[in-house]
């Protein structure tokens, strides 16, 4: 998350003065932006001993949890926002952390990589997955254990009774909301409980 474009473009969607909690927060540099531009408060949840040392540097708040063990500790609605920025196609509980996410917090902003942008499909139509800049990683080594696309993002929300209040693709920092599917290299949500 070091792109300040893509930073602000999720920056944006949290309203100044939230709680936020923050999955897979990685060395913190959002929730640093949160709260510095948008008053913001909070905990980053990350299982990385080296990112979480990070975020002590930083001085964000920082549990060191494994998300694929849930949110159990955290009660309904206990905080304002819940980011899942980059996490959920590393986990193999997303459908179960997408729903967890909703239930803690009162709104859920989650942005991955959009599997269907369309040098992606292009390299598969090649007969290979693809490697880019927002998917770096060969078929072999990638930390991602899902693949999706914006489309199937939709699909799950309303699947989960998800209420959209936001969907938006980025690409090289640049918000995309013209066929997003096709243009965008991450997909951007924002939601509520149904």
């Amino acid at each position: 998350m070091a792109d300040p474009n893509v930073m602000h473009s999720i920056a944006r969607l949290v309203p100044p003065g939230s709680r936020v909690l923050d999955l897979g927060c990685g060395d913190g540099a959002l929730l640093a932006h949160l709260q510095a531009t948008r008053q913001c408060s909070g905990y980053g949840v990350e299982i990385d001993d080296a990112k979480v040392h990070a975020c002590v540097r930083r001085g964000v708040n920082v549990l060191q949890l494994n998300l694929e063990d849930g949110l159990s500790m955290f009660g309904d609605d206990a905080f304002d926002v819940v980011l899942q920025i980059d996490t959920l196609q590393h986990l193999r509980n997303a459908q179960t952390m997408l729903s967890e996410t909703a239930r803690v917090g009162r709104t859920g902003i989650v942005a991955f990589p959009n599997f269907a942008h369309w040098p992606n499909r292009l390299a598969v139509l090649q007969g290979h997955m693809p490697v880019t800049k927002r998917l770096p990683y060969e078929w072999y080594d990638t930390p991602n254990i899902r693949v999706g696309t914006f489309n199937d993002f939709e699909v799950l929300a309303r699947r989960n009774n998800l209420n959209m209040e936001d969907g938006f693709g980025l690409h090289e920092g640049r918000e995309v909301r013209f066929a997003p599917n096709l243009l965008a290299s991450t997909a951007v949500f924002k939601f509520t409980r149904g």
